[in-house]
């Protein structure tokens, strides 16, 4: 009977044996880490002969470098995109331009490689050395593939620790192919918290995933950093700054300032319209007047001369894109400024295209070098911010300029759609809000208008006068309106018929000023300028004054 069964059980056994090692070799592939490696050139894709990868922070890029022998070329516009937005392409003559505080560089460009700029088929590319000439990073060259990761972000940054040796991997799940692997202590940036895994990037430029229970919790990076770049020394007043524009058409027109602020009070910088682009070699008219100065002085005014880029008979980029253009502006306005006694300079410079924001960026700091060799305060205007006007980079202006200055008017303008408020006080804040997203409070500057819209509606058509306060009031006078405190505007609002048509008009009195002014100390800025004399009553400048402290 043994004998009989003896086969069958045999056969029992083995089948349990294969199904264990089944069941086993299951367990292992389902449960057991992979150690394949994931191959590089998949990861970063394919790498031409001469050329290299390139990873910015956590962030692996499409653009390729150059390499020239162990020195690696980034592209131009990677560098002002991610890196240092400073360098400049100087297309008139073939060279790359770095405005430090105190000085223009220039680097020439070569077709062959071995300088600091390299241009290749009309692209321009910087050295590595040049980049961290001038620039914070940390920067790391490795081999198969050829890659360059630049770390530049120091501050913000939160970063873990691998507590023991582990394998960063391309997607989260120990079965994903391995990119890397970190040594036990090794710092890492956190990208992202998952459940049981994190996104990390390694400093040498993997970015992948690590199993939370081998990383340390995450703490804030630790900055100590031992570049050393000049800071720039800013040209401010001890008090706040209250501003008032005074527009000059003539040379002659000079002589009626002692007219003009005759019952001004308060005010402790006077900016006349004295310059403005001619043509797009640079050239400038200029009206100063070293009478006008030595006047405004007495009252103890500053004297802050605007330049401004109104004429029809200019391409604002064609002239700034050119350094040999924003050189002539900028040493006609010097030699002005010192042949007359100014105090300052404001840029009023409008309706700038996209295109033309990094020359208007370029220009501000060639400038902005010039004004403080001859201790001027360089101040720039600015419409409120808005998605269209990005480019005028408020952030970068506040690091090379004394004073950005918010035109905080216009709200409804000329050619508006709809009739509305020059500028109602939720949107003169908000557009204060918003600069200080990108620029210290201490140096921005909030300006009001002295000037309403009256609107006229009739026959379906839609037009408007800009008038001034007492022109307002006359108006208000003469038709019996009657006003009422609009809450939502922040202002006097009154309507009345005449002759078939509607009008409106949203008042700027002394009650809408105040209102306006109080932002000022509220947010902590650095003072109020107002567009413009002649627009204003008397007692506007008393209302200013006790508002602004």
């Amino acid at each position: 009977m043994k004998k009989k069964y003896m086969p069958v059980i045999v056969v029992c056994l083995l089948i349990f044996v294969v199904a264990v090692a089944g069941l086993g070799t299951h367990l292992v592939m389902k449960y057991l880490p992979t150690k394949a490696r994931m191959d590089l050139n998949e990861y970063y894709g394919q790498v031409a002969e001469g050329e290299t990868a390139l990873i910015m922070g956590s962030e692996k890029l499409e653009q390729r470098g150059l390499l020239s022998g162990d020195m690696p070329y980034l592209p131009l516009e990677v560098v002002t995109g991610y890196l240092n937005q400073r360098y400049y392409w100087d297309s008139e003559n073939q060279q790359v331009l770095y405005a430090t505080p105190s000085e223009l560089t220039s680097a020439s460009s070569s077709e062959e490689p071995g300088g600091e700029v390299w241009l290749r088929d009309g692209s321009v590319y910087l050295s590595l050395d040049y980049i961290k000439k001038y620039t914070d990073i940390d920067a790391y060259v490795y081999q198969d593939p050829d890659r360059v990761a630049v770390q530049y972000q120091f501050e913000g940054i939160q970063t873990v620790r691998a507590e023991k040796d582990t394998y960063v991997r391309y997607r989260g799940g120990i079965k994903s192919k391995v990119l890397t692997e970190v040594e036990k202590g090794e710092a890492m940036i956190l990208l992202e918290e998952l459940e049981d895994w994190s996104q990390v990037a390694t400093m040498d430029g993997y970015i992948g995933y690590v199993e939370k229970k081998r990383i340390s919790v995450p703490e804030e990076m630790k900055s100590d950093r031992d570049f050393q770049t000049e800071q720039y020394q800013y040209i401010t007043m001890d008090e706040p700054v209250n501003l008032a524009w005074h527009q000059v058409t003539t040379m002659e027109a000079n002589a009626w300032l002692g007219d003009a602020i005759q019952n001004m009070t308060g005010v402790n910088v006077i900016s006349p319209t004295w310059f403005s682009i001619q043509d797009n070699s640079g050239n400038i008219t200029s009206i100063a007047s070293q009478d006008y100065v030595n006047q405004a002085h007495e009252r103890g005014l500053q004297v802050w001369g605007l330049i401004d880029n109104f004429s029809t008979e200019i391409s604002t980029t064609e002239v700034l894109s050119r350094r040999s253009s924003r050189a002539n502006i900028i040493s006609q306005l010097m030699e002005a400024a010192l042949n007359t006694g100014l105090n300052g300079i404001n840029v009023d410079f409008e309706s700038l295209h996209e295109d033309v924001g990094p020359h208007f960026l370029q220009f501000l700091r060639e400038l902005s070098i010039e004004c403080h060799k001859n201790n001027l305060v360089l101040s720039v205007d600015n419409p409120v911010p808005e998605d269209f006007t990005s480019h005028y980079d408020r952030a970068e202006q506040g690091r090379v300029v004394d004073y950005v200055i918010i035109m905080g008017y216009d709200e409804h303008y000329v050619g508006s759609e709809e009739a509305g408020s020059v500028a109602s006080l939720p949107w003169v804040e908000k557009g204060i809000q918003d600069t200080l997203a990108e620029v210290p409070a201490q140096r921005v500057i909030n300006a009001i208008p002295f000037y309403t819209r009256l609107w006229k509606t009739q026959a379906g058509s839609l037009s408007s006068e800009a008038i001034g306060m007492d022109q307002a009031q006359e108006v208000i006078s003469t038709y019996q309106v009657e006003t009422y405190w609009d809450k939502t505007t922040g202002q006097n609002y009154g309507t009345y018929e005449n002759e078939g048509a509607t009008y409106q008009i949203w008042l700027e009195d002394a009650q809408s000023v105040a209102a306006k002014v109080k932002l000022i100390p509220q947010y902590e800025l650095a003072g109020v300028a107002a567009w413009k004399l002649g627009f204003e009553n008397s007692s506007i400048w008393q209302v200013i004054t006790e508002n602004l402290k």
